[in-house]
């Protein structure tokens, strides 16, 4: 209908409560009620798609209308036999109860009349004129009681009838309620399940038949499927991608000849033409890239595979509340029902599950081939979040983390609590295997009302031993959703910018934030990678919680303007290759925290660590245990002993303070200083944060550990 018709004669009319609406393809509504069927045509999909929802709301609206109207006339009974009878098992016991009520009530009128006939003939005795007014003062009182008795049972009287008036209005509404809910989550699932659908069908679309094998492959970011008119003059593998400039997405563009019309396809797509370069040869010789190097070597010791079960405790709001009266806000004890049994540290520790990205990156010699890597290797640590929607215990000050792992995969870790206020942790890892890591995070969180947003401050340093390329990159912003009500749920979003500082090659990561409207594939994560000029080289694509793939660029030029008026760059690649892919989650995961393989180890028994390692901490031990009463009174106990060693910390200082002006004193405080790290100034960031000074394994080889605090 165009805008002219509006004022014409409406051209037919349906009841919308008792329609169907359906949907034929990305543009067609079909609405169907009493054997008349209208089909519509929206300009876009985004168009139908508000068309469906304004329908569907307004049949809902249509069918609250006529349950309220069956309401009052009272002809209508409750929806259900279990709604029925449970709504008259409530009106019966109402009953009941006011009928008790009243038998209260004549019994009190009863005695209090009886009281009041003896009141009144003790008034006609001679007694004292004060005994007279005390008696008339009781007479006053039990005439009130019973006026009282009287108005309660009548309100009684009335809140029965109000029930019974009202209560099909509630059901109805109720079961309204309930049909919406249901129809909701259908409409979800059946939306999950199409979106499934066409990305498996993309996935799968079969290689034209005038494909050569030498004809490359190109992405692009944004999948949609080819209008039946039009016909492809161009390679049916031939796709395309997107400079990332300013927008989070690739767009489809147009290709530089006019006359050429070429599909599109979802950044995970691995169907492609063409015969893969020497670099994908690899890919090819075993299902999983990161299959490789150290995951092949058998570990010398067995490393434990479960732990036990996460109790079923429900969380007590009241008795969290009521443990924070009268107290400050900083002396509040967080509940371990919040945590997971694994420290910060640990945490920290976990970016290593995919330490082999890293030992093949040290064999690369070619250093963009390497930058991909290191950027698969920098998403992967997401992986692991996507279901822990816990939060790890915060360390103590002074708490370390070692994890040995140089049998088995080649590295050997150290984590220390450097700061407090802030909370910062400082972690190094050597390798045997051709690489260093070290970083400083400190935690910034910001509670925004229904999420909590988690900004990870700090430089992540990677040096390769042989030739001495040396990356820099900082963690995305982590959110969790739905803080306040509703199911917790764990989001990345940001930019990634990662920059070899030896040869000035960088990689350029983008977290797309969920959208619920959104046609994007959830958590996705696309990059580029250019040399010293700016001159693109490998396009980068995957999510954040399953896997990455690079896609070498053959070919680049200008397309046409985006959404904002700039001109985009179209990237021509050959087939994608797969970088890494995250291993499955060990069985019944889903009962220990959604624990991956590496964390169910974390806090394995270790003997000789250090006396200040996160093993050894006892309120996580015990929660892990399941003892988690015991585990909420020794976290307290360690909380409060942490802050008296503060509190005298403070005092030192200001004593020290005082004897300043004292010349001949000669005493300086230094305050808290970490035990195997020291600030140092970054060279290439300029920034000062905690690095390694050295130490540690030597103690531990001596098993020496004198010089550790009593923090435990």
């Amino acid at each position: 209908m165009t805008q002219a018709e509006m004022a014409h004669t409406c051209r037919g009319t349906i009841n919308l409560a008792t329609a169907h609406i359906d949907t034929e393809d990305a543009c067609n509504i079909v609405l169907s009620s009493g054997g008349r069927t209208y089909h519509l045509k929206a300009g876009t999909e985004v168009e139908r798609q508000r068309w469906v929802t304004a329908l569907e709301l307004a049949k809902a609206k249509a069918i609250r209308m006529m349950n309220d109207q069956s309401d009052d006339s009272g002809e209508e009974e409750p929806t259900s036999r279990s709604d029925r009878s449970e709504l008259q098992g409530a009106l019966k016991t109402l009953a009941s109860k006011l009928d008790d009520l009243s038998t209260c009530n004549e019994l009190i009128a009863k005695h209090g009349a009886a009281l009041q006939r003896s009141l009144s003939e003790l008034e006609t005795l001679r007694v004292p004129l004060e005994g007279s007014e005390k008696i008339k003062a009781v007479n006053e009182r039990a005439t009130l009681f019973r006026i009282t008795s009287n108005a309660m049972i009548n309100a009684c009287r009335d809140f029965l009838e109000l029930a019974e008036s009202h209560s099909r209005r509630w059901q109805r509404v109720l079961q309204h309620e309930r049909e919406q809910r249901t129809h909701l989550e259908e409409t979800i699932e059946q939306l999950a399940k199409q979106h499934n659908s066409l990305e498996r069908a993309w996935r799968e679309a079969p290689t034209h038949s005038t494909n050569t094998p030498d004809t490359p492959s190109t992405h692009t970011g944004v999948s949609e499927r080819p209008r039946k008119e039009e016909a492809s003059d161009e390679d049916e593998d031939t796709e395309y991608f997107d400079a990332m400039e300013d927008s989070p997405a690739f767009i489809t563009v147009t290709a530089t000849d006019p006359s050429q019309h070429r599909r599109s396809q979802s950044n995970l797509s691995g169907a492609s033409g063409g015969q893969p370069s020497e670099w994908n040869l690899e890919d090819h010789s075993s299902p999983s890239y990161n299959d490789l190097s150290g995951k092949e070597v058998q570990p010398r010791r067995k490393r434990r595979s479960r732990i036990p079960d996460k109790p079923n405790y429900s969380l007590n709001l009241w008795s969290i509340m009521k443990n924070c009266i009268g107290k400050e806000l900083s002396k509040i004890p967080m509940p371990v029902n919040f945590n997971e049994p694994l420290s910060m540290l640990q945490r920290l520790t976990e970016d290593l599950e995919y330490s082999e990205l890293l030992d093949k990156a040290a064999r690369c010699e070619n250093s963009l081939e390497q930058m991909c890597l290191v950027a698969a290797f920098s998403v992967s640590s997401y992986s692991t979040t996507v279901h822990r929607t816990a939060k790890p215990f915060n360390p103590l000050l002074g708490e370390t983390y070692e994890l040995d792992r140089l049998e088995e995969f080649g590295y050997r870790s150290l984590c220390e609590q450097v700061s407090h206020h802030p909370p910062a942790a400082a972690h190094h890892v050597m390798s045997q295997r051709g690489w260093s890591l070290w970083q400083e995070i400190t935690i910034a969180s910001k509670f925004r009302g229904k999420y909590l947003s988690i900004m990870p401050l700090g430089a992540i340093h990677l040096r390769f031993h042989a030739s001495g390329n040396h990356y820099v990159w900082r963690k995305v912003t982590s959110t969790v959703h739905n803080i306040i009500v509703g199911k917790l749920w764990i989001d990345q979003s940001g930019d990634i910018d990662i920059v070899n500082h030896r040869t000035k090659e960088t990689c350029q990561l983008k977290f797309s934030p969920y959208s619920y409207f959104s046609r994007e594939v959830p958590r996705k994560v696309t990059g580029v990678v250019g040399d010293s000029e700016g001159q693109a080289h490998y396009i980068l694509s995957g999510t954040w919680d399953e896997r990455m793939e690079s896609a070498k660029i053959v070919q680049s030029s200008r397309g046409s303007s985006g959404a904002e008026g700039k001109q985009k760059t179209v990237y021509q690649t050959l087939s994608p290759r797969l970088l890494w892919k995250k291993y499955p989650l060990p069985e019944n995961a889903e009962n220990m925290y959604f624990f991956s393989s590496l964390a169910l180890t974390l806090n394995e028994e270790e003997a000789g660590v250090s006396l200040t390692d996160s093993r050894l901490r006892p309120d996580q031990r015990l929660m892990e245990e399941g003892q988690w009463d015991e585990a909420n009174s020794e976290k307290q106990r360690l909380e409060e002993k942490q802050r008296a060693v503060r509190r005298r910390r403070e005092t030192e200082a200001s004593d020290a303070m005082d004897e300043e002006y004292e010349i001949d004193s000669g005493r300086e405080y230094e305050g808290y200083q970490p035990l195997w790290f020291h600030q140092r100034t970054d060279p290439l960031t300029g920034e000062t944060s905690f690095v390694y000074k050295g130490g540690y394994w030597e103690a531990k080889e001596k098993q020496d550990w004198s010089m550790c605090p009593d923090i435990f």
